[in-house]
């Protein structure tokens, strides 16, 4: 079971340095790694419709005419009405959002998990190594870890199924 802990040890070895055994350690690199890894999963998690973090959420209306957008929620993919800063505006009383959600480490796959130590350690490079020729080489890591992430995510399911599509909906 993989913990935020087990992905900031892993950047940490990708840079040389010795693993932490807890975020709330008094160590330099456990303060970097508290400050940083909820930041950097979630901001990866929200840069692309990850397979494993897209969600689906029936919402009702609430008492102000608004839908409250589900907290766990990065980023909304597909609605039917307007987002307005953590709530959504339609003239309906339940509509259905797509969504990008937040997802523990424990359901990571591996390739988003690598990613993510990846990632973690281009952060902490400048601040514990100070070297900009280790800080290069892991931004060219990560770009490379990145692509291929993509790759294995967008051919990890295929969705044959033609949602809404006008030109399909007249002809039948």
């Amino acid at each position: 079971m993989l913990t935020k802990i087990d992905l900031c040890s892993m950047a940490l070895l990708k840079l040389g340095e010795n693993p932490i055994q807890s975020l709330s350690d008094d160590t330099a690199t456990a303060k970097l790694a508290r400050t940083l890894v909820d930041v950097v999963i979630d901001s990866l998690l929200a840069m692309h419709p990850w397979h494993f973090a897209c969600r689906t959420y029936e919402l009702t209306v609430n008492s102000d005419g608004e839908f409250n957008i589900p907290s766990d929620v990065l980023r909304i993919i597909k609605t039917n009405g307007r987002v307005m800063e953590n709530k959504i505006i339609s003239n309906t009383n339940q509509i259905t959002i797509k969504a990008i959600a937040r997802v523990t480490p424990d359901k990571f796959p591996s390739y988003f998990a690598s990613l993510v130590a990846t990632k973690l350690a281009v952060e902490f490079c400048i601040p514990i190594t100070s070297d900009q020729s280790v800080f290069r080489t892991m931004v060219a890591l990560y770009e490379s870890e990145l692509q291929t992430a993509k790759f294995i995510d967008s051919t990890t399911s295929i969705n044959t199924e033609i949602e809404e599509f006008s030109l399909i909906n007249v002809r039948f």
